[in-house]
């Protein structure tokens, strides 16, 4: 497993609730390069829970989200934005666990459209919510034009996705 450097890090106007080191209300995903999988393991905390001791759905809904943004950020090397996203919950994510894993991978892509499949797992490996995420996504060109994405790579310097 590779941890993915942030390649936001540092530019001006980067505060993104989801991946942001430096938003204090945000959720502060860091991820890894897993196979064929960018994987987090997110520690959640009591600030997120919708129910007592039970993590907000709008929150699951944005840890998959994130994973899936990664996935096609790391996986195909350029950004999109989320189009449709569904999402079954399967059974209640607990604030009380010690962590959480959020798993994504490329599921179809057609063109520009890509759909992402991501799983978010209490720390028993159970899946608690799945997620289909249909992208839109943008040349490499117009990622690095006009979004000043040059890329994702790993901390040992990979930038092509190791599929």
């Amino acid at each position: 497993m590779k941890k993915i450097v942030n390649p936001w890090l540092g530019m001006d106007g980067y505060f993104c609730f989801g991946c942001a080191p430096d938003n204090e209300a945000g959720v502060k995903m860091e991820f890894y390069e897993d196979g064929d999988e960018v994987v987090c393991f997110w520690h959640p905390e009591p600030k997120y829970q919708g129910w007592t001791h039970t993590l907000h759905g709008g929150i699951q809904a944005t840890l998959l989200d994130e994973v899936s943004a990664w996935t096609i950020a790391r996986k195909l090397q350029t950004t999109g934005v989320t189009s449709k996203m569904e999402l079954r919950y399967l059974k209640p994510v607990h604030t009380t666990d010690k962590y959480l894993v959020v798993r994504g991978r490329i599921a179809e892509q057609r063109r520009n459209i890509v759909t992402v499949e991501a799983c978010l797992c209490n720390s028993a490996g159970e899946p608690c919510t799945k997620a289909s995420c249909t992208y839109f996504t943008f040349s490499k060109e117009k990622a690095l034009s006009e979004l000043h994405f040059s890329g994702c790579e790993t901390e040992d310097g990979e930038v092509e996705p190791a599929i």
